[in-house]
């Protein structure tokens, strides 16, 4: 599939423009500064340098334009008979011809003066010949002043021209200027034509695009034809005549029965059959329109029998009304389908390596007018009887269809294992190859517990406070297996403890209670507290007496006033007063500035400093001043 974006082809400068951003180029590009101390061979090198910089900056410029604009010999047909029509073929080429030349000679004269140069005996005649070589490059880009114009107005006018696809699905109206053609693309794409009561209001091709049978239609709507001569159509005509000739379209031919268009019907068939031969091998439909305005029944005899002459050569009519949209979709869905089913041929009949091509069906023919039909072997009918339908295993979708909702999937039914009452047992982890469910007792815990209480008794009972060295090894054992599950025990009830302590919400304390609480919390416990002691006296009236303190807010000198003289601030240790203390910073401050400035920047710094100053990274010294450096 071919796509022409001529939208992105480079803007081309005149003459003078493309002159400047050479020369500019050069000047910034290139060194500029020639000491006395130069050797004649580094003179050499540094004219040379700019020469060819100069020449290979022009051969890039012309080569872009050359590549970018498009040959008339590699696009379609289409879009080179179409700029033939709106630029002339021979204009064009000689345009691009005369920049190639150009390019050419840019060429020749750089490597003449670099030749040149190699032998140059002084900086002045180094210098002459370097300005002699630019000057004879912008003399010839001067005589390019008309082909870059017209190359411009010709890349202008491509960017403007609408993506035709000469090769996807494309329906193409054409017809008698104001007969409906572009209301009629109004109607079935998204395109928005502009559509007035006169004639060629349409000056160029129009494309719009549909949806039919989840495919992308392109619809092309074409300028006004009038009936004489080919020589005498002009070029809005001719865009007209090219799309008709080069794109492979079903052709929709609008006609205005109530000959609103300044044109009778038998003038409108006139041009149809003028040029009939565009439309050769392409679905063709006629496409009568305006039926809101007069009826095909109210026509005169003469004006209908010369519509339905039309018939009589195999082509199709459609009626059709673009402002009450009667006939429009019908139009389309026809003309659609008659090119989709032409497309399809075609692509059938050019797949001649296709395995599809050379595939035959034979069909015998009857032989003696007897109807024979397929047999089946009797050993086949006799096995189809052996076989008993019912036993067919039962699946579980047929299970799941006869219990319905009840029905739950059991995935276990079908373990094939030694012992088929293990299959719904819980499964539980092995641990050196043997099932840990095994050796597992419900009653577990309610053992432990009566155990524990018989081992409290005989602690109890001083049954372990045996000499030791009685012991036998066997008993040794089990006291120092006890001793670890205790201890084991012990840790176990830590860490759970500890566990809780982390989890729970704190809760605030309860306020402590008065005193007279405390007496009778006291008398109740059986302590009797001596009442008639002066110190339990003066101790009670004390507490009850004890306000809390209230701080007053003090200024900042008398807070450093009011600080313990034994640990003073290391910022304040040794100094009189606060003018001191202010003094003793502001050293410090200034003794610490020139290690902040000489050390590296970081995310901390309030001032960052600028290392990129403006006069090393703004190009070549202008002639102004220079108080800034």
């Amino acid at each position: 599939m071919a796509h022409y974006n001529f939208k992105k082809i480079t803007v081309v400068p005149p003459s003078q423009d493309f002159i400047d951003i050479i020369l500019s180029k050069t000047q910034r590009k290139t060194p500029t500064v020639i000491h006395k101390h130069y050797k004649i061979v580094r003179i050499r090198q540094f004219y040379m340098r700019k020469v060819k910089f100069t020449q290979q900056n022009i051969h890039d410029k012309l080569t872009q334009i050359l590549n970018e604009f498009p040959k008339l010999v590699d696009v379609h047909p289409f879009y080179a008979d179409l700029m033939n029509v709106l630029y002339d073929r021979d204009h064009y080429k000689l345009a691009l011809g005369q920049i190639n030349t150009a390019r050419h000679l840019v060429d020749n004269v750089g490597k003449d003066y670099n030749r040149l140069l190699k032998y140059a005996d002084s900086l002045y005649r180094c210098k002459q010949l370097k300005k002699a070589a630019l000057g004879r490059m912008m003399t010839i880009l001067k005589r390019q002043k008309q082909s870059l114009e017209y190359l411009e107005q010709v890349r202008q006018h491509l960017s403007r021209l609408p993506s035709i696809d000469p090769t996807t699905r494309t329906l193409l109206i054409c017809g008698f200027p104001n007969v409906g053609k572009s209301s009629f693309i109004n109607k079935i794409t998204r395109a928005d034509v502009e559509v007035q009561p006169y004639a060629f209001t349409t000056k160029s091709l129009f494309v719009g695009h549909t949806d039919y049978k989840y495919l992308r239609w392109q619809v092309v709507d074409t300028p006004g034809i009038l009936d004489h001569p080919l020589e005498n159509r002009n070029t809005i005509e001719m865009q007209a005549i090219t799309a008709l000739a080069h794109l492979r379209a079903a052709v929709l031919y609008v006609m205005d029965i109530s000959e609103q268009c300044n044109q009778t019907i038998e003038e409108q068939i006139a041009l149809f059959h003028n040029i009939k031969p565009l439309f050769i091998n392409k679905p063709l439909l006629v496409c009568v329109n305006k039926i809101d305005v007069i009826n095909f029944e109210d026509l005169a005899e003469n004006k209908k029998a010369a519509i339905k002459s039309l018939e009589e050569e195999n082509i199709p009519i459609l009626f059709m009304s673009t402002i009450t949209e009667e006939g429009v979709m019908n139009v389309k869905i026809e003309a659609c389908d008659r090119l989709l089913s032409q497309r399809v041929e075609t692509k059938l009949k050019q797949r001649k390596g296709d395995i599809l091509t050379r595939l035959r069906v034979a069909v015998p023919h009857k032989r003696d007018n007897k109807e024979r039909l397929p047999t089946i072997p009797l050993n086949i009918l006799e096995k189809r009887k052996q076989m008993d339908i019912d036993d067919k295993p039962t699946l579980e979708k047929d299970i799941e269809q006869e219990m319905g909702d009840d029905y739950i999937l059991d995935l276990r039914k079908n373990w094939d294992l030694t012992n088929s009452d293990e299959k719904y047992d819980v499964l539980v982890e092995f641990w050196k190859g043997r099932n840990v469910a095994d050796f597992i007792d419900p009653d577990i815990m309610k053992k432990l517990d009566s155990l524990e209480k018989e081992e409290e008794l005989r602690i109890k009972a001083g049954f372990y406070d045996l000499d030791e060295s009685e012991d036998d090894d066997e008993t040794k054992t089990i006291k120092k297996t006890a001793a670890m599950i205790r201890e084991k025990r012990k840790l176990i009830i830590l860490e759970s403890r500890a566990k809780r302590k982390i989890n729970r919400i704190p809760r605030p304390k309860s306020a402590p209670g008065t005193v007279e609480k405390l007496e009778q919390d006291m008398d109740d416990l059986g302590v009797e507290l001596d009442r008639t002691n002066k110190n339990y006296a003066r101790q009670r009236s004390r507490s009850t007496s004890r306000k809390p303190l209230k701080r007053k807010r003090e200024d900042s000198t008398a807070a450093v006033r009011a600080r313990s003289t034994s640990r003073p601030p290391r910022d304040v240790s040794g100094l009189r007063d606060m003018t001191m203390v202010a003094k003793v910073r502001k050293i410090a401050r200034k003794a610490v500035k020139p290690f902040t400035m000489d050390g590296r920047k970081g995310e901390s710094d309030r001032h960052i400093h600028d290392l990129k100053p403006k006069h090393l990274f703004c190009g070549k010294r202008g002639i102004g001043k220079t108080q800034r450096r």
